[in-house]
């Protein structure tokens, strides 16, 4: 069964962004948004987690119209790590967390321990139970990011959406969240949908990779498949040599000349 199918999917601010673009997502899959800067890649994120509407097409959710879905049905299906973390107001960390948990509360009722379990769980889960005190303006931008998506795993949806969610990272907390999300993707089979420039990364954590330049999808398939000398070229404008890493058995991309 698909989780997220698109079809014939148009959008613009004033200009056209995303051109007449289709894909099927099946459920229990990490599939990874690669594409330049420009490409479409954070729009499709905003489209699939229904914050913009298309200009044309439709997106299905679970076999069902998106639009057809309330606010709190959506965000029950669908949560999102945005690229902008940025918090103005005095909340704790726990408190951000804790927000991920309002799609299952009525008009004014509480939280409860449930709710908390699933925001500790979270917290855990990306390193930051330990600041859990701390007001949210008062960490650091990766930390920052952590505890947004602490937010999303609180929610506790079967999909969800991330845009550039390692961008604020240094390497050792970029794989630890890639290898989290995997760790959801295969325990509990939440289909995964992430934009990303590093496409060594996308190449190692996908199970397939879609491939956009100007709001076009130009390939879409297992990594082996897509991460092609003649794709990097088409849609980086690079020459690329790619191999095998032998440490992560997935493939390798090193750009040589342009």
């Amino acid at each position: 069964m698909f989780a997220i199918e698109v079809e014939n999917l148009q959008f613009g601010y004033k200009e056209k962004i995303i051109d007449d673009i289709s894909f099927k997502i099946k459920e229990g899959q990490f599939v990874s948004l690669i594409g330049p800067n420009g490409s479409g890649k954070s729009t499709i994120i905003k489209l699939l987690n229904h914050i913009y509407s298309p200009w044309k097409g439709k997106i299905l959710i679970d076999n069902k119209d998106i639009n057809s879905f309330s606010k709190k049905e959506l965000a029950r299906k669908i949560s999102l790590v945005p690229q902008n973390t940025l918090i103005d107001y005095d909340f704790t960390v726990e408190d951000i967390v804790l927000m991920g948990r309002y799609p299952y509360k009525k008009r004014f009722e509480r939280y409860d321990e449930k709710d908390y379990e699933a925001v500790h769980r979270a917290l855990k889960a990306t390193n930051t139970f330990h600041i859990k005190g701390k007001i949210i303006t008062e960490i650091s931008g990766g930390e920052r990011q952590r505890v947004i998506i602490a937010k999303a795993l609180a929610q506790g949806t079967p999909i969800i959406l991330l845009d550039e969610p390692t961008s604020h990272l240094d390497l050792n907390h970029q794989m630890e969240i890639l290898n989290l999300l995997k760790k959801l993707n295969e325990e509990k089979k939440t289909t995964i949908i992430i934009a990303i420039h590093d496409i060594n990364l996308a190449s190692r954590y996908s199970d397939e990779i879609i491939i956009l330049n100007m709001g076009k999808v130009i390939d879409n398939g297992v990594p082996e498949k897509v991460i092609t000398k003649e794709n990097m070229e088409k849609v980086y404008s690079v020459k690329v040599a790619i191999e095998k890493n032998k440490h992560t058995n997935s493939l390798s991309i090193t750009p040589i000349s342009n």
